[in-house]
């Protein structure tokens, strides 16, 4: 199995996604001048050009593109080559209006944007197979291929009757008989037995709430249907080129694919993240996305897309203030990346996304934008050797699984305001800000090398989680988990007694009375800080500690916070700084340390391999104090006890002998 430094040969990968045939080809000259001036080493190109190399059905139009990689391999840029499959051309969707997709309430989605397929269509699948391969056996060979990139952002969803025949396939393999399926999904509420697999269908618009095991399930069998897709088309070019590594590239933290399983088939695992500027915390939000990643890959990952300025889906679409592209970007390398791209090198005239940035802006080569890309790829340059393949390391790991997320998404939950991705964030932004790196884990993963194991909130654990929960404590680990975790099975059926009875004895719970969601906006006060979004009604053991109660209201006097032993339960959101406290207290006993402890409030370090970066999040000069003598990679200034860092100012150190 190949992986990511097969591609980079021990560089960082910078470059982005290149589409020449929106410009006339006597531009391509001057686009290789300038990427060569910004140390451009790597460029994707054919993502979006499916009606360009078959302009009808079955023909090819291949000569753009052979001149397009001789150039590149001519000036030493390699190519990560796209299957264009994300967007079919419109005379598919004329001449087989089967393959478009129909939504919930049975409304084709048009062709005249992109991902306009139905995943499970076969003559889509013929069509995008047929291209790939075509793809493979033309360019397998060529010197300047260095990465396949299969479709882009799989996002699809169907509700076609193809996709109801193919969602029952993949039913019956999954029950084999209807019994159990009508057993798992709870039919004998509102009269909803299936008697014959041809009943069943996507769960399209209904006159009420729909079945959630129903839901659940095609939301794991849409994930896998697209997966589907992609393994299809990676066989293909794997069997053409088994050295050559292959990707696709996920969106961040997205409901639609369980990138735990996507990411077990991919050669490299490669993301696409947007901060936005104006998110004060966007720097803590492109280090989650950037964890969850590299946790994914189990080691170093691609940054496949970014902005280098403003986006173009947004209310209002900020720019990047001077700086923050770079900050962000050494971010991501300081997080595992090896590959650090963009969306796109030139930006648009024409089209749906003029408005989104390019490496190289309306403004020209003489703009901020490129001069800013010029540093940062001479920078990466300088640091690719001592940064590429190296691991970063972390002792606290932030559990989290797709189906969790999915099943607590149903329409009848307790609580609206209950948003999975920004709880899970609120807890990692707890740990960032306390300094520490996390990694991100599934339940059932081996969990035994970290010393603190945290759960920010997990509605459904199988038993095989919960099992693993057990051990991971009985083994000396330290664990803390948020509210409403392990009420359900992987069927989505509450456990007896509203939490596991093996959970309840683990964080000292004799029984869960209740329930209590806070209305909007609304908080409850505890012992020593405020807490918002969730309570819960506990009855605790004799042997469990409560570290912290409500104060006032029903739940006046019972626990907040209980500790049992090496298990801890959190049974709200407490506000911020209260979270951070908390964390950090047992991070501290657990042994879990920060990365440089004292570090200013707005300074991030973290360590990869045997450099720490240090990236400041602030615009006022700040000194940080670094024990020791270290050699800063970026300046090769030697820095001895302590660095200044300016406005959005970064330090890569390595420490050398006194």
């Amino acid at each position: 199995m190949t992986n990511l430094s097969d591609a980079t040969g021990r560089q960082i990968l910078f470059g982005g996604d290149y589409n020449p045939e929106q410009w006339p080809e006597e531009v391509w000259a001057e686009d290789v001048r300038l990427m060569k001036e910004a140390g451009v080493n790597s460029v994707t190109l054919g993502v979006f050009s499916w009606a360009k190399l078959e302009p009808r059905p079955g023909a090819r139009e291949f000569g753009w593109l052979d001149r397009l990689m001789d150039l590149m391999h001519a000036h030493s840029i390699g190519v990560v080559l796209a299957t264009p499959t994300a967007s079919p051309p419109p005379w598919m969707g004329h001449l087989h209006p089967e393959t478009l997709p129909r939504d919930e309430h049975g409304e084709t989605v048009w062709y005249g944007s992109r991902q306009q397929f139905c995943p499970s269509s076969p003559v889509y699948r013929r069509y995008a197979a047929a291209l790939t391969e075509d793809l493979a056996a033309r360019y397998g060979d060529h010197p300047a291929l260095r990465m396949w990139h299969i479709n882009n952002e799989y996002c699809t969803h169907c509700w076609c009757d193809e996709t109801a025949a193919h969602f029952r396939r993949w039913l019956t393999a999954k029950y084999t008989d209807l019994d159990t399926l009508n057993e798992a999904w709870g039919t004998a509420f509102w009269s909803q037995r299936y008697d014959d697999w041809a009943e069943i269908i996507p769960p399209r618009r209904a006159q009420y709430m729909k079945n959630p095991g129903q839901v659940l399930d095609f939301k794991r069998f849409t994930s896998d249907a697209l997966l589907e897709c992609y393994v299809a088309e990676r066989d293909i070019v794997a069997r053409h080129t088994p050295h050559v590594p292959v990707t696709t590239n996920f969106m961040p933290f997205w409901t639609g694919q369980d990138a735990w399983k996507w990411a077990e088939h991919e050669d490299v695992v490669s993301v696409d993240i947007y901060p936005d500027p104006a998110d004060p915390w966007g720097g803590q939000y492109n280090a989650m996305i950037g964890d969850m990643t590299r946790s994914q890959a189990r080691g170093p990952w691609m940054l496949m897309e970014q902005a280098a300025g403003p986006v173009n889906w947004r209310g209002v679409n900020h720019p990047k203030p001077r700086g923050l592209n770079r900050l962000w970007s050494l971010q991501s390398v300081a997080r595992g990346a090896d590959a650090i791209c963009y969306f796109q090198w030139r930006q648009s005239r024409q089209g749906a996304e003029k408005f989104h940035s390019g490496m190289l802006s309306h403004a020209g080569e003489q703009g901020r934008t490129y001069q800013e890309v010029k540093q940062l790829g001479a920078e990466l340059t300088a640091l690719s050797e001592s940064a590429s393949g190296t691991s970063t390391p972390a002792e606290v790991a932030i559990l989290h699984d797709w189906e969790s997320w999915w099943a607590d998404q149903q329409d009848g939950r307790i609580s609206s305001e209950v948003d999975h991705p920004q709880v899970v964030r609120a807890w990692h932004r707890a740990l960032w800000e306390g300094g520490r790196t996390t990694d991100f884990a599934h339940p059932t993963h081996d969990l035994s090398a970290y010393k603190l194991v945290v759960i920010p909130h997990l509605y459904l654990l199988t038993d095989a989680a919960i099992d693993n929960l057990l051990a991971y404590v009985r083994g000396g680990g330290m664990l803390v988990s948020g509210f409403h975790t392990g009420a359900a099975d992987e069927d989505d059926r509450i456990r007896a007694g509203g939490m596991d009875a093996r959970l309840r004895a683990l964080f000292g719970i004799t029984t869960l009375q209740e329930w209590w969601p806070l209305d909007p906006g609304a908080t409850v006060d505890c012992d020593g800080f405020r807490a918002t979004l969730w309570s819960e009604e506990l009855t605790a053991s004799e042997e469990a500690e409560t570290v912290a109660s409500y104060k006032g209201g029903e739940l006046d006097g019972l626990p907040a916070v209980l500790r049992n032993g090496r298990a801890w339960y959190v049974s709200t959101l407490p506000e911020p700084d209260a979270l951070r406290t908390l964390l950090a207290l047992i991070a501290d006993e657990a042994g879990a340390a920060p990365v440089l402890p004292g570090a200013p409030t707005a300074v991030e370090a973290v360590r990869r391999g045997d450099l720490l970066f240090l990236l400041h999040h602030g615009r006022d000069t700040v000194t940080v104090p670094v024990p020791g003598r270290h050699h800063d990679l970026l300046t090769g200034a030697t820095v001895d006890g302590a660095v200044d860092l300016g406005r959005f100012g970064v330090a890569v150190l390595r420490e050398v002998s006194p």
